[in-house]
C-alpha cells in the first residue's frame, strides 16, 4: 500500500510536516515536488477557458439583470445555521 507523507524538502534530507514515516530502516521513496505557482497558473488557465466556452454558448444570456437575479438566489436559499421560516 502506498502511503503519502507531506514534508519540506531542504538541501539532502526531509523535514516532516506531519504524520513521518516509521524509521526503523531505510525506505525507499519517490518525493514530487509541487509547483504550487505553476498549478495556480494552471488553474487560471482552464478557469478562462471555461468561462469563454460558457460566453461562447451564451449561457446565462437569458438572466437580463444579473443583480436581481443573484439576490433572489440568495433569498432563496438556506443560510448555514438559521432556521427556516
Amino acid at each position: 500500500m502506498l502511503r503519502t507523507y507531506e514534508g519540506i524538502l531542504k538541501g539532502d534530507h526531509v523535514e516532516w510536516a506531519g504524520e513521518a514515516p516509521l524509521r526503523d530502516r531505510a525506505l525507499r521513496v519517490h518525493i514530487t515536488v509541487l509547483d504550487e505557482d505553476a498549478d495556480k497558473v494552471e488553474r487560471g488557465r482552464r478557469m478562462a477557458e471555461a468561462l469563454a466556452a460558457l460566453a461562447k454558448e451564451g449561457a446565462f444570456s437569458e438572466i437580463s439583470d444579473p443583480v436581481k437575479w443573484q439576490r433572489k438566489l440568495r433569498q432563496e436559499r438556506t443560510l448555514p445555521n438559521r432556521q427556516e421560516d
